[in-house]
C-alpha cells in the first residue's frame, strides 16, 4: 500500500469554541470535554492505522492559549488551518500534500465510527480509485480520500448543509475520476446525534 497521509481538521476543544451546538443540552464544559475525547480518539485511531504521516491541522494555531493543557500524542505533524472558509482550508491542505507526497485522507473529529481498520481500508481503496468518500447521515462526509488534487472539490461548496456529500460526489464524477463510496457514517454535531455515542 502507498503511504497515505491522514489530515485531521480540529478546533481546540475549549468551552464555547468546540461542539457549540451541543452546549444548550450539555453545557459548555461538558461539550468541550466531549470534543477533547473525540479528538483523542481520532488521533489514536489515525496513528493505529499505521498507513503514513498523521497530521493535525488545527484552529487556532497550536501555540494559541486555546491549546494550552491539551496533551497531543508524539509522532504527529502539526499544521495551521489558516484563513478562509472550510473549503479554502481543505483545498490548501490537500494541495500542500500533493506537492510533497500524496495520497491523502481528510477527516474531522466528529465521527464516532472512525477507526483504524476503516482508515486502512480507505487508504487501500485509493490503490484502485482516484477518490473515496464516506458520507454521513446528515448529508456531509466524514472522510474524503484523494489520489489527485482539484480545488473544484472545495470551492463554493454549500458547507453545513445536507448537500455537501452529493455535491462533492457530483464534482468528482464531473472530473472523470474513479470513486469508491464507502459505508454511511455518523457525526456527533447536534443533541439528536448523541445517540450514536
Amino acid at each position: 500500500m502507498i503511504p497515505t497521509r491522514i489530515i485531521i481538521f480540529a478546533k481546540a476543544p475549549q468551552p464555547g469554541f468546540a461542539k457549540t451546538r451541543l452546549i444548550p443540552l450539555l453545557g459548555a464544559e461538558a461539550a468541550a470535554k466531549l470534543a477533547k475525547q473525540m479528538l483523542s480518539n481520532t488521533l489514536f485511531n489515525a496513528l493505529a492505522a499505521d498507513i503514513g504521516t498523521v497530521e493535525l491541522c488545527s484552529t487556532p494555531k497550536i501555540d494559541d492559549i486555546a491549546w494550552q493543557g491539551i496533551t497531543l500524542p508524539v509522532g504527529i505533524k502539526i499544521t495551521d488551518q489558516g484563513e478562509g472558509d472550510l473549503g479554502a482550508r481543505l483545498a490548501r491542505a490537500s494541495e500542500r500534500v500533493f506537492e510533497n507526497t500524496g495520497p491523502v485522507l481528510l477527516i474531522g473529529t466528529d465521527c464516532v465510527e472512525m477507526s483504524a481498520p476503516l482508515l486502512r481500508k480507505a487508504a487501500q481503496s485509493l490503490c484502485e480509485h482516484d477518490a473515496i468518500i464516506h458520507c454521513t447521515a446528515d448529508g456531509g462526509y466524514a472522510l474524503l480520500g484523494l489520489k489527485r488534487h482539484s480545488a473544484a472539490l472545495f470551492r463554493d461548496m454549500p458547507w453545513s448543509t445536507d448537500a455537501v456529500a452529493s455535491t462533492t460526489i457530483a464534482r468528482i464524477r464531473q472530473l472523470g475520476w474513479s470513486l469508491h463510496v464507502g459505508q454511511l457514517l455518523h457525526d456527533v454535531d447536534t443533541p439528536q446525534d448523541l445517540k450514536y455515542l
